[in-house]
């Protein structure tokens, strides 16, 4: 029962929602005319209930979101109702509404270092937000605040309640966010990518905390995500947005399992599924011949980083690997694991200790000069951000045909057609060479990364989370177009990513890291289905799917794991907490 109109949707609206969104209609004043980025939209938030808000960049999921805390700019034009309880927010004065904030309604932000003051410890800050509203003061506060980190299940709360947040891992302080949003015991909580910035088995801890808060507060939850296995693990209700309209919702079993628009199912089929293997965008890599040449051969890799007064910090212990010709090889792990050390390693760009590295035969650690620039020519690098690594000042066809000016390759005429030649491999327009990098999506930034890293053939290319910072039907369209041209041009690939689906649709063979060592490698048969090691089993059962039905066994099976191994399991403690 979903059609593209919303006046003809289920609207899922009960007696007495925490959080209700009626006719919302938002369009930004800017200087090329006006935006119309929320086109009325209704939509509900019941007591206890998580209500996923799903769709890609620029649906207008955030600005939704935004209205109910009264944050949108002056450019803003609002129309319709947001109502939190019984208050039309966007209709409250500055004053009346920054009472409301954190008070009734509070927000779980997609960065927790942006949503935390650097230079205010822990506890003053859980206690600011509790003295504004009047909930708590002093050292009465300060209990509060401690016990608040308690309930979250960060250890040592005391201690860690007067720490900075640097002082913190990117999950702690996520906790310590979610913390922030208890405080004062609102009735609604808006996660906005609560779980974006984590690696996934933090992610599957956070979002066992959520999962627990809206079950033991009975606190409403609107999960803003584009994740589909974040969407099946947490969500009871989903409404898909697409161009500032809801297109479908219902519950999550439905849409997910039986999407009915066209946008959903389009949607869902660009996610990549854990287990699914080879050929899930519609084009599977090549198999690799035993007798193929060794691209890439690492062994006893030690790469240390060197602190004043302190013992060097070894970011790489003791690495052996090797990747041959024609094959993808997935290095995986979470951060601070020495994925991308490793891949800076081998290009040259820090130093390593010891070890040997050996570039299509050569010893790359012994290179030095003329020598190094020559091998350099032959590896291709792709990284994460396409924003950060592309020169925006040079128009598309320059950033491409750079690499070739550098090693001198051609003539300006040879290279122009060979730019050319790379726009159409990664279905770009002619159009584009004229284009600078601002004027283009983030997945054809992506794809003039990839065109660049190809213009001088490498016969080795690395590529660092190469898409990890795209929405999932972009990331489906630059991995098929990735495999394809992998199959043309037959490059060896050493493909860094945390994101175990993407590997699992691709890789060859599988590398496993943890604290610079790796604890696994094999076939990616091997390690994906059958893995032996402890933190790979652990890694693999966090690794959310975009179904319930499957997501729910796997959640119990990650619990049941857990206990096996003697860890706990993450809830919230309300005991910690005074009940409402």
């Amino acid at each position: 029962m979903t059609t593209e109109t919303e006046s003809t949707l289920p609207r899922f609206t009960g007696e007495n929602p925490v959080l209700k969104f009626e006719d919302l209609d938002v369009k930004f004043k800017t200087e090329f005319g006006h935006v119309h980025a929320v086109k009325g939209l209704t939509l509900s938030v019941e007591p206890g209930e998580v209500m996923a808000l799903v769709g890609e960049s620029g649906s207008g999921k955030s600005v939704t979101a935004t209205t109910a805390l009264g944050l949108l700019p002056k450019t803003a034009r609002i129309e319709g109702e947001t109502r939190v309880k019984d208050h039309v927010i966007n209709k409250m004065p500055a004053r009346e509404l920054r009472k409301i904030r954190g008070d009734r309604v509070a927000m779980v932000f997609q960065e927790p270092m942006t949503a935390l003051n650097p230079v205010i410890r822990i506890g003053e800050q859980l206690i600011e937000s509790m003295e504004v509203h009047g909930v708590a003061y002093g050292r009465q506060a300060w209990d509060r605040a401690v016990d608040l980190l308690k309930a979250v299940g960060i250890p040592g709360a005391e201690r860690r309640a007067k720490q900075f947040p640097h002082e913190l891992s990117g999950g702690m302080r996520q906790r310590v966010v979610i913390a922030m949003a208890l405080a004062c015991d609102p009735e609604v909580i808006i996660a906005d990518e609560p779980t974006t910035a984590l690696d996934v088995t933090v992610q599957a801890e956070i979002l066992d905390l959520l999962r627990s808060l809206k079950d033991k507060l009975n606190t409403g939850i609107l999960l803003i995500t584009h994740n589909m296995g974040v969407v099946a693990d947490m969500a009871d209700n989903v409404a898909v947005m697409f161009k500032g309209n809801i297109v479908e919702r219902g519950p999550v079993d439905q849409v997910l399992l039986h999407p009915q628009h066209a946008y959903t199912k389009r949607l869902l089929s660009a996610v990549p599924h854990l287990g699914d293997g080879h050929g899930q965008f519609g084009v599977a890599p090549n198999p690799v011949e035993e007798t193929a040449e060794m691209a890439l051969d690492v062994n006893n890799l030690i790469v240390e980083y060197q602190r004043a007064g302190k013992k060097p910090f070894r970011a790489v212990d003791d690495v052996s690997f090797d990747v041959r010709r024609g094959e993808i090889v997935g290095l995986v792990g979470e951060s601070g694991s020495g994925k991308s050390t490793i891949g800076r390693a081998l290009l040259g760009l820090i130093p390593s200790k010891s070890g040997e590295v050996r570039v299509l035969g050569e010893d790359l650690l012994s290179m030095k000069g003329t020598e190094m620039r020559k091998l350099r020519k032959r590896i291709g690098v792709i990284f994460q951000d396409p924003a950060a690594s592309l020169n925006p000042r040079f128009p598309v066809g320059d950033v491409i045909a750079e690499p070739m000016s550098v090693h001198k390759v051609g003539n300006a005429k040879e290279r122009e057609k060979r730019v050319h030649e790379l726009l159409e491999a990664v279905q770009l327009p002619r159009s584009a060479y004229n284009r600078y990098p601002h004027e283009l999506s983030g997945g054809q930034r992506q794809r003039v990364s990839i065109a660049r890293a190809l213009s001088l053939r490498p016969d080795l290319l690395i590529a660092d989370e190469p898409t990890s910072a795209l929405d999932v039907s972009v990331q489906a369209s630059v991995l098929e177009m990735f495999t394809t041209l992998q199959k043309e041009f037959g490059f060896a690939c050493l493909f860094i990513s945390h994101d175990l689906a993407v590997i699992d649709s691709l890789a060859h063979r599988v590398v496993v890291m943890q604290f610079g060592k790796i604890v696994e490698a094999g076939t990616r048969e091997d390690v994906l289905l059958n893995p032996q090691e402890e933190y790979t089993k652990r890694l693999l059962a966090a690794a959310p799917v975009p179904n319930p039905i499957e997501q729910k066994q796997r959640r119990e099976a990650r619990h049941a794991l857990l206990r096996e191994l003697g860890d706990t399991v993450v809830e919230l403690d309300t005991r910690e907490l005074d009940q409402r």
